[in-house]
């Protein structure tokens, strides 16, 4: 079967059959009802909305701030914060069941997967850890890091909280 061939001719046919339609009595109120339909579910939230948080100590090391950005609701299972290492702090060990994004927008970080090396991480960066890939992510020694963390749910869950990575391991 060949590509279906736009004529001049189908073109108008076509457009007359538009201009047809929108000139039935209630066409145009379809279009109002459906655009204020779409307008209806849009959320917006406003900056300073939504409060901070202190990142628990059960899941960081040092001091953490967690910012929520977004979190969609069903059937959308996504969702996103942006979270503030002070220098030397770090989230604990760690898995997410459909992995995680994290973009770095300031500072210097460091992240690490089970046996791979520390890695640092800088403002543009964007990091990808894999569903269930066992790792952690902090701020450098003596420089804090901010990223945004996009995860996904699933079953409920959006991240398994393991033991927390060392002095030594950190220092490595």
């Amino acid at each position: 079967m060949g590509r279906p061939t736009f004529t001049r001719r189908r073109l108008v046919g076509a457009a007359a059959g538009l201009l047809l339609a929108a000139s039935r009595p209630g066409f145009g109120q379809l279009l109002v009802d459906v655009t204020r339909e779409r307008e209806s579910t849009k959320e917006i939230k406003r900056n300073g909305s939504r409060a901070s948080a202190k990142g628990p100590e059960a899941y960081f090391t040092g001091s953490v701030r967690v910012d929520p950005v977004f979190q969609a609701g069903d059937p959308a299972r996504v969702s996103g914060g942006h979270v503030t290492f002070e220098p030397g702090a770090r989230s604990a060990w760690h898995t997410h069941p459909l992995g995680q994004t994290l973009i770095v927008t300031s500072g210097l970080g460091w992240a690490q997967t089970e046996g791979g090396p520390i890695e640092e991480i800088r403002p543009g960066d964007v990091v990808w850890f894999p569903p269930g890939e066992r790792h952690w992510h902090g701020a450098a020694p003596t420089t804090a890091m901010s990223h945004i963390a996009v995860t996904e749910f699933l079953n409920g869950k959006n991240v398994d909280w393991m033991e927390k990575v060392s002095d030594a391991q950190y220092r490595k």
